[in-house]
């Protein structure tokens, strides 16, 4: 029931009310772009889509400067399908992982449950802050073996803090992996993915797609990697998780299994459209611009504080706002959805008295200027 909430005047709201952390707005154009003859509704493993599968690995490989010999590749599920894969084909015998936050130690849930690998060593910081691996998780012990993965995630979703890209130093071995989840940062921040073997993502969040896809971007020793597991005699991997698979059939252009046509089309455009306004310098500063607006309202408010307190830490595309106690975020929240503002709740699990805000590249500062008003007009009639 929303009829005793009040309603921001029409003047007042953004143009586009969509601020959801996943799916995110999606731009007309990409919509229009699924009228194409001859794509939805036709075989995936033909010339037209497998046109669509080039042009998003070519673009990708052009948006992210990949350096000499790494592969985009992609396969069917999404962020959650990645860490089984990675689990099943790139961990040779232990992992170690950085933990701060939801998604993060979702992945480690995965590495500790496999029968085949050592328990995982994990290095945990409470949410809004960031855990950094050193390098001397590397050691081996009694548990088990040093680690052969270091994983951590570049963004978590869940609390909108942002670790550096980094490769852990010394002691770690020295064929170990360095495996990012870049899920919601993926095109909204520049980074050099060369200090790492695996970034990986989903489509549905900076790129403004539908889910249902995991796309990795691999370096030579990821790919070795694979091909070593694949082959191993000590392990069984089904086809769906084994990633040279997946690499196999991307460098065909396709997936293992038919992908949702449409979430391949609206990916296309929007790389084409990033690429065109100036690449991944450009994505980053007009995520930023939006989120820093919204970091210096909280600021200066006497009702709202950034939820991520060191700044450094605070991420461009996902902004967590506390509020105090007298402000109930779950009513405001619900007051900006009848008034056409959707998907601003906190991650559920957090269970926080906060509102959590997508400033994803395709997010106009207008539309997020227009939704501080919006705040700022309900606050007092709430």
């Amino acid at each position: 029931m929303t009829s005793d909430l009040p309603v921001v005047p029409a003047h007042l709201r953004p143009r586009d009310g969509r601020f959801g952390c996943g799916p995110s707005r999606i731009r007309e154009r990409q919509i229009e772009a699924l009228s194409s003859p001859l794509l939805m509704g036709t075989s995936h493993r033909q010339a037209p889509v497998r046109g669509v599968v080039s042009g998003i690995r070519r673009g990708l490989a052009e948006l992210f400067s990949l350096p000499e010999g790494w592969t985009v590749v992609l396969g069917n599920g999404g962020t959650t399908a990645f860490w089984a894969v990675a689990t099943a084909s790139l961990v040779r015998r232990r992992a170690a992982h950085a933990v701060f936050g939801e998604f993060g130690q979702k992945f480690a849930d995965e590495t500790c449950a496999a029968p085949f690998l050592s328990p995982s060593v994990q290095v945990s910081a409470p949410a809004g802050s960031v855990a950094v691996l050193s390098g001397d998780e590397g050691a081996a012990s009694a548990d088990g073996p040093a680690p052969d993965v270091f994983a951590y995630p570049h963004h978590e979703t869940s609390t909108g803090a942002l670790s550096p890209v980094y490769r852990p130093a010394a002691p770690a071995p020295g064929d170990a992996l360095t495996l990012v989840d870049a899920t919601s940062i993926a095109a909204g921040a520049d980074v050099d993915v060369s200090v790492t073997d695996a970034y990986y993502f989903a489509p549905q969040k900076c790129l403004a797609s539908d889910g249902g896809l995991w796309i990795a971007l691999l370096s030579p020793a990821a790919r070795e990697r694979a091909r070593e597991l694949h082959g191993a005699p000590d392990r069984w991997v089904p086809q769906f998780l084994d990633l040279q698979l997946a690499i196999q059939n991307s460098e065909k252009d396709q997936t293992l299994n038919t992908p949702a046509i449409a979430t391949l089309v609206m990916l296309r455009e929007q790389i084409r459209w990033m690429l065109d306004l100036g690449g991944l310098p450009a994505m980053a500063a007009r995520s930023r611009a939006c989120s820093d607006l919204l970091y210096r309202w909280a600021e200066r408010s006497e009702v709202a504080t950034p939820f991520v307190a060191e700044p450094r830490w605070r991420s461009p595309v996902v902004v967590t706002l506390d509020f105090a106690p007298q402000v109930d975020a779950a009513r405001l929240a619900r007051a900006l959805r009848a008034s056409g503002i959707v998907d601003v709740e906190p991650y559920r699990k957090l269970r926080r008295n906060q509102l959590r805000i997508a400033t994803f590249p395709a997010t106009d500062i207008a539309d997020v200027e227009a939704l501080l008003a919006s705040i700022d007009w309900l606050l007092p009639r709430l």
